[in-house]
């Protein structure tokens, strides 16, 4: 066999044995079932009258949101940005959110920036999980 065959053949065959590794190996990631460790606090920040300003396309509101882990899904957002990353959309032109994350409460008080939990319970007297 002709060594750029014997190469050509080895190439792929280690390619294959990468593709099999990685199929294993990613194959026991799933989404958690079930309810997530923040969903309560989560509820509780939209019962309360938080809402949380962001845009997609900023990471510091990824990071707030990453925070949450699958109970993200719960928190009060809205989004600012239009679909293009280059212009507000209009609810958040009309509270006038210049920079993202804004957290809203509802006395009307807002922080700006990543906000911790710790601030967050204490802005709407929402309980943390243990």
């Amino acid at each position: 066999m002709d060594n750029n065959v014997k190469i050509f053949l080895s190439i792929v065959g280690l390619l294959f044995l990468g593709v099999i590794a990685t199929v294993l190996v990613r194959g026991g990631e799933t989404e958690p079932v079930g309810p997530g460790k923040y969903d309560e606090f989560a509820m509780c920040l939209k019962d309360k009258g938080a809402v949380f300003y962001g845009a997609f396309w900023c990471p510091h509101c990824q990071a707030q949101k990453k925070m949450f882990g699958s109970s993200a899904k719960l928190l009060p957002y809205e989004e600012c940005s239009t679909a293009n990353g280059q212009g507000q959309l209009q609810i958040c032109i009309d509270k006038k959110v210049n920079s993202y994350p804004t957290w809203e409460f509802a006395d009307g008080s807002r922080l700006n920036g990543k906000i911790s939990f710790a601030e967050l319970a204490e802005k709407t007297s929402c309980v943390l999980p243990q």
